[in-house]
């Protein structure tokens, strides 16, 4: 089967990533014996960068994805593929960091991953599974000393660049105020209906990439919305350009210099998502865009409480 290759962008920790990611998370999580050979079709079809969770339930089913892919033949050494997972809400503790990685590796088979995030910058009450937990399992965060411990991580070798996922400016400027290494990346919701271009100006000055979770508005998600697929302006771009409406969306996040995480396990798809690199859109397509109206499609509700941490969503998200 022909792959396509991926451009990649350099981090600021010098580690190259391919500029299309591979999502592994969704509900209900498929079993094992479908989700790795969806996982192996996706590398088949030339996907290198793979983004999973410890919250997701994913990891062993891409590791064991990516060593069958090895011994196939399909990639020659684990350095072909770009993991990224994440550490979960429940581990954002200090002194809990460093276990969660290694449960995370042992999990993937791996002996480091690319990239690792905090998740949200929230910390839950260790022991609560899933999102079975109350208002007072919410606990205040400490970020420095979470951060601390990601540091730690990178400095053992087992994570090669550290980053975030779902904090805003606030909150990324005060770990910049004691981080002796910065966030690498930082991974929040983006799309066409949610330009975050404050975030993407912030990220740009400060060298740090971002990459875009929900790149399609996450239709089928309990939060996800037709914002973006159903939209009117992006259907007539796809139509005058020839393209799927998917390939627009996420070819205008490309042009961001952002990373889309496409999410599908259907083959057809996976080709179509990774056709991105050979095109672009137009000028006159772009300003379009410009006018597509924005609205967020998460906001975080399970971690707002009255009387806990984060009262609103803009606490949350800044």
């Amino acid at each position: 089967m022909e792959t396509k290759s991926i451009p990649e962008v350099v981090l600021n920790s010098g580690h190259k990533m391919p500029m299309l990611g591979f999502g592994t998370g969704t509900v209900p999580l498929p079993p094992h014996h479908e989700l790795i050979p969806a996982f192996i079709n996706a590398i088949k079809v030339g996907y290198r960068h793979f983004d999973t969770a410890a919250y997701y339930g994913s990891e062993e089913s891409l590791g064991q994805a990516i060593a069958q892919a090895l011994e196939q033949g399909l990639i020659k050494n684990r350095s072909d593929i770009f993991v990224t997972t994440k550490l979960w809400c429940t581990e954002s503790h200090p002194g809990l960091v460093f276990p969660a990685l290694k449960n995370s590796l042992k999990r993937l088979g791996l002996e480091y991953v690319d990239l690792y995030l905090i998740h949200f910058p929230v910390r839950l009450r260790q022991g609560v599974k899933a999102i079975n937990y109350t208002n007072e399992d919410i606990l205040p965060f400490d970020m420095k000393g979470t951060w601390k411990d990601m540091e730690q991580c990178a400095n053992l070798g087992l994570a090669k660049s550290i980053g975030l996922s779902n904090f805003g400016v606030k909150k990324i400027s005060e770990i910049l105020e004691y981080a002796t290494i910065p966030p690498a990346l930082v991974q929040v919701e983006m799309n066409a209906a949610w330009h975050q271009e404050y975030l993407r100006k912030f990220c740009k000055e400060k060298g740090i990439h971002v990459s875009a979770w929900s790149p399609l508005g996450a239709n089928g998600a309990p939060w996800g919305s037709l914002a973006v697929m159903d939209n009117p302006i992006i259907k007539d771009i796809a139509i005058s350009s020839g393209k799927a409406i998917a390939q627009v969306a996420l070819r205008w996040l490309i042009e961001q210099g952002a990373t889309p995480i496409v999410k599908s396990f259907n083959k057809e798809r996976m080709k179509k998502n990774i056709e991105l690199f050979d095109w672009e859109l137009s000028e006159v397509d772009l300003e379009k865009i410009k006018q597509v109206s924005q609205c967020r499609g998460f906001k975080g509700e399970r971690f707002i409480t009255e009387n806990g941490p984060y009262k609103t969503t803009e606490d949350l998200f800044d």
